[in-house]
Order: structure tokens, then C-alpha cells, then sequence
């Protein structure tokens, strides 16, 4: 049986949803008019090399077996589709066409899987012990969250990077390293069901006999997802300076010993709040991983051309620290810079 998918987010999301149309799902991507248009009009095109090859394939979404079209957020009727997908930055639910599809989704009961490095509330509200008040400041706009129900949500680290190519459309994205999704459960198993469907009809494909990266793993654990935040804080916002930005192989490389530091406290963060540790990914892996990294992060890029707000995982794992009893001079540096920088832009743009 074919699922009907609805992702929040045509850029990103495409990957997972270019995934789940090449197994036989259909996918609407939700996102502004002239891409919507454009993706209607021309379908989109998902480069990813695979393994032993130099070059990356084009994965159009016109040629695979599922379906996928493009809408407005006004177009979205949420009891249409099996699952919902959170394919945005944080900032961007704040829209209030946005806010009014989360009520959408709330109000049918649709289980909703974030591809968000920010966790979203409801998924938060699942951790037993965190007071998730306390942690309302390090979102932009907190109460956006209220009208899904806990259960129904789960996260999914966004592991692979991928990224739009300046010469290309919005419908074309590049991925530069072809990574898992790691899915957390859902409350009942029935949805979480839906995400093993999905993930065994994936690692079913291959293109001339050939496995395509890019897989959506199936945990037991609500923990595995955030193994990503020890990445973040060591990489991708030490990429943010006071004054510019850095790659993130510079962000690790430069200082391996302060990296690592910074990469245990906050997997100590992350057990604290029950994860095991075989929910969490050796510092060795992913300073190797960092040696590829020759760019700036999305967020650094971000408040480095002038973005007022970005996602704030930076802060909403010092506030975590900060409630579990587990604080950190490093921590505290790496959220005061970023928000010094975002002051700085706000202030430029009032």
C-alpha cells in the first residue's frame, strides 16, 4: 500500500520525499507559490552520487514510480495524507499560512515526523523529567507547538547534507554527503508502523543493481535523533565567529582537543536525559566525518547575510544543561556568540 506523505519544506524536504516517491509513495511538498509552480511544471531533480561512481545521478521525480506535486500552504487539507513531515527551519512555522497548516495537522490527528535540527515542543514534552517551559525562549515562536499532540510527533535527525546549487532552480538539490535519517518512535506503534514501511520500501531500492544512499533508519530509542546536537555544537555553531564565519572542518580541526571537549559535554547532556550510550556516535567518527566540511553552515551562512532569527539549537541545549545541572563555560560562549551576531542583525534591520 502506497502512503500519502505531506512535507513542510520543498528544499530539504525534496530529499526524504524524492526517498519516498522513488519507493512507490506519492509526496506533496508544501512551499511558496513560484515553487510550487515551478516543481508542478518541471518536477524535482535530487543529485546523489552513489557508491564507487565520481559523478552524481539526477533522481527526477517526474521518473519515479510515486507521485510529486507542489502546493501553497492554503492548498493543504491534512486529512488527505497518512503522515506529515517537518522540513523547515524553526523560524519559518512562525508564518502565520504555516501556523494555520500545524492546526491542520493537529486537528486531523496526523502523525508528524520532524526532519528539523531543532526538535519541535511536543517531541520534548515526550521527555520524561524536562520541564520544557524553561526552554521556550530558545524557540521563536514557542506556542506555534501547542496544537500537536506529543504522541503524535517524532523526530528524525537530519544527518544527510544537502543544498541548493546557486546556478539551478529551486527544484534541483545537490547532496553532498549521503548520510541516514535516524527516526525516533512514535507513541503508538501503528504510526511508528508507517515509518518502517517506509524505511524497509527504501532499502528495497537500487538503481542498476546498485544500493542508493541515503537511508530512513527506524530506533527503538527517543534518543538516537539527538546525537546530531553533539555534532551541531562542536561544528556547525562554532562556525559563527564575532566577526565572520567559519567552515565547519575549521570549527573542528582547528582545536581537536577543545572539540572533543565540547562534543562530551554534551553527549553528557544527552545521557542525562536517558539516552544510552549506543544512542550516541564516537567524536572520532565525526571529526573524520568534519574533514569534508569545507563549508560554513546553513546557520552561520544564515546570520552571516543577515538573518534575524535561525534555529536555536545552540541555546536549547545550554538551557538543557543549565536545568540538568550540567553547565558549561564552552556552551554558554558558543549561544552568547550566535546571539550576539542575531542582536546585531535585528538591530540592523529595525
Amino acid at each position: 500500500m502506497g502512503y500519502k506523505i505531506v512535507i513542510l519544506g520543498a528544499s530539504y524536504g525534496s530529499l526524504l520525499g524524492t526517498k519516498f516517491v522513488m519507493a512507490g509513495h506519492d509526496v506533496t511538498l508544501v512551499c511558496r507559490k513560484p515553487t510550487a509552480e515551478l516543481i508542478n511544471a518541471e518536477g524535482t531533480d535530487v543529485r546523489i552520487k552513489l557508491r564507487d561512481e565520481d559523478d552524481h545521478r539526477s533522481f527526477r521525480s517526474n521518473d519515479l514510480p510515486g507521485t510529486m506535486n507542489a502546493v501553497t500552504p492554503e492548498d493543504v487539507v491534512a486529512s488527505d495524507y497518512d503522515l506529515g513531515v517537518l522540513a523547515m527551519s524553526e523560524p519559518q512555522y512562525c508564518n502565520d499560512a504555516i501556523t494555520a497548516v500545524l492546526r491542520g495537522i493537529g486537528g486531523a490527528g496526523l502523525p508528524c515526523l520532524s526532519i528539523m535540527n531543532m526538535p519541535p515542543l511536543p517531541f520534548l514534552r515526550r521527555i520524561e523529567g524536562l520541564d520544557t517551559s524553561t526552554l521556550e525562549s530558545s524557540f521563536t515562536c514557542a506556542d506555534v507547538w501547542n496544537t500537536l499532540e506529543p504522541g503524535r510527533v517524532t523526530l528524525c535527525s537530519p544527518d544527510p547534507q544537502a543544498y541548493r546549487l546557486a546556478e539551478e532552480g529551486a527544484n534541483v538539490l545537490h547532496v553532498g554527503l549521503p548520510t541516514n535519517f535516524k527516526a525516533a518512535p512514535f507513541e503508538k506503534p501503528q504510526h511508528t508502523q508507517i515509518l518502517r514501511d517506509l524505511a524497509e520500501d527504501i532499502d528495497a531500492l537500487r538503481v542498476d543493481g546498485k544500493d542508493v544512499p541515503v537511508k530512513l533508519r527506524v530506533f527503538d530509542s527517543l534518543f538516537v535523533p539527538f546525537a546530531k546536537w553533539s555534532m551541531l555544537l562542536t561544528g556547525n555553531y562554532r562556525c559563527v565567529l564575532p566577526d565572520g564565519v567559519q567552515a565547519i572542518r575549521e570549527a573542528v580541526q582547528g582545536d581537536l582537543d577543545l572539540s572533543q571537549s565540547i562534543y562530551t559535554q554534551v553527549d553528557a547532556i544527552i545521557r542525562k536525559l536517558g539516552a544510552d550510550p549506543e544512542d550516541l556516535v564516537p567524536f572520532e567518527k565525526y571529526a573524520n566525518a568534519a574533514e569534508g566540511l569545507l563549508r560554513p553552515s546553513s546557520a552561520a551562512r544564515a546570520v552571516d547575510g543577515g538573518a534575524d532569527h535561525i534555529e536555536r539549537v545552540d541555546l536549547l541545549v545550554k538551557l538543557i544543561g543549565d536545568q540538568l545541572g550540567v553547565t558549561s563555560p564552552e556552551l554558554d560562549r558558543i549561544a552568547n556568540t550566535v546571539s550576539a551576531r542575531l542582536a546585531e542583525n535585528q538591530r540592523a534591520a529595525a
